[in-house]
């Protein structure tokens, strides 16, 4: 008897309360993704709507600019927001998120505009060069870089990142800003004197950017023997004595305010962590020297000089929800975001 109320029972709910709870599950998700779906579309209009209002978006000064192709020589005029394009392409991967790329692309066109109004070039406004001005790539060699299905929504993406912010740049006392940019951290922004010395800006300081740790650029090591950090410093400092059985010999005497180092001593000398970083290959001056077995070993956090906006902590924000304008001001201390042509 008891077997046959058991039965009863599950035939119960075989037949009347399975299809009602599976039936509320597809509900459920359904809605879940009839809202996202909306979410979407909304985005998707957004979108558009932006590139809309911006299509027809005039630059009184700064249409063209004169770009030099330091590898060639040659000079070549191009429209700002295509130059821009390819900037955007070489400095920032197209996977991050699209409001980091909007921070990257307001970011670039600072940065040209500000090098247009404090000219270095006789003959152009910018160069191609990243360790003179910004990094800048064809569409040919940026598709090259990308499988072959992603490369038109990767353009796309960069595209609208640029269109859609279109004209917009960003100020400090109604003028644009040296808008330096770097690839992690490690942590914290630096501040420009730091790591070149002069005056500064005020609206360059240090800054926190939680999150960094889990990009590639963010941890390095550069290990070397005894004699080849010996004589890797003897192409500067032809007369370097290091006793590497001292302790005391090769030590980091100060930090900048970033915990970047701002001066070590090897031996006979003292030299900045600027200069440390380039005579070692080092990623960035957030450094530690671990000494073991003959060897010396760097210790490296972030990637770049760190000042200005990190580019893996603008799209660690923009995950977090942030839009570019959020990131831009979490960077840059005390600026305005405005339309070139009110300037």
């Amino acid at each position: 008897m008891k077997k046959i109320i058991i039965y009863f029972f599950i035939f119960i709910f075989i037949i009347f309360l399975l299809p009602a709870l599976l039936t509320k599950k597809n509900a459920e998700a359904s809605s879940v993704n009839t809202a996202e779906a909306e979410n979407k579309e909304q985005n998707n209009e957004e979108q558009a709507k932006n590139q809309n209002e911006n299509a027809n978006y005039t630059y009184n000064k700064y249409g063209t600019i004169k770009l030099l192709h330091k590898k060639t020589d040659e000079v070549e005029e191009v429209n700002i927001d295509d130059y821009l394009c390819n900037v955007v392409s070489a400095e920032m991967p197209a996977d991050y998120e699209e409001e980091a790329l909007k921070a990257q692309a307001v970011v670039a066109r600072t940065y040209t505009i500000y090098k247009i109004e404090n000219k270095k070039h006789d003959n152009a406004d910018i160069c191609d060069d990243s360790s003179c001005c910004q990094a800048w790539i064809s569409k040919e060699d940026g598709f090259a870089r990308w499988e072959e299905s992603k490369r038109e929504s990767n353009w796309n993406k960069i595209q609208n990142a640029v269109n859609s912010t279109k004209g917009e740049i960003i100020t400090y006392d109604n003028k644009p800003i040296n808008a330096f940019f770097h690839s992690n951290s490690g942590g914290t922004t630096e501040i420009p004197v730091n790591v070149w010395g002069g005056t500064g800006y005020p609206y360059l300081q240090v800054v926190e950017t939680a999150g960094e740790e889990g990009y590639a650029q963010y941890a390095s090591e550069v290990e070397l023997t005894n004699d080849e950090v010996l004589n890797k410093l003897k192409e500067k400092y032809p007369d370097i004595q290091i006793d590497f059985s001292n302790q005391e010999d090769i030590k980091i005497l100060e930090y900048t305010d970033s915990n970047r180092v701002k001066t070590v001593k090897f031996g006979n000398h003292e030299i900045s962590g600027v200069e440390a970083r380039t005579i070692f290959g080092l990623k960035s001056t957030n450094f530690e020297i671990i000494k073991e077995d003959g060897k010396i070993k760097f210790s490296v956090k972030g990637y770049g000089h760190g000042v200005g906006m990190s580019q893996t902590g603008a799209n660690t924000l923009a995950k977090e929800g942030k839009n570019y304008k959020d990131i831009i001001n979490h960077f840059y201390a005390n600026v305005e975001i405005k339309d070139v042509n009110s300037i």
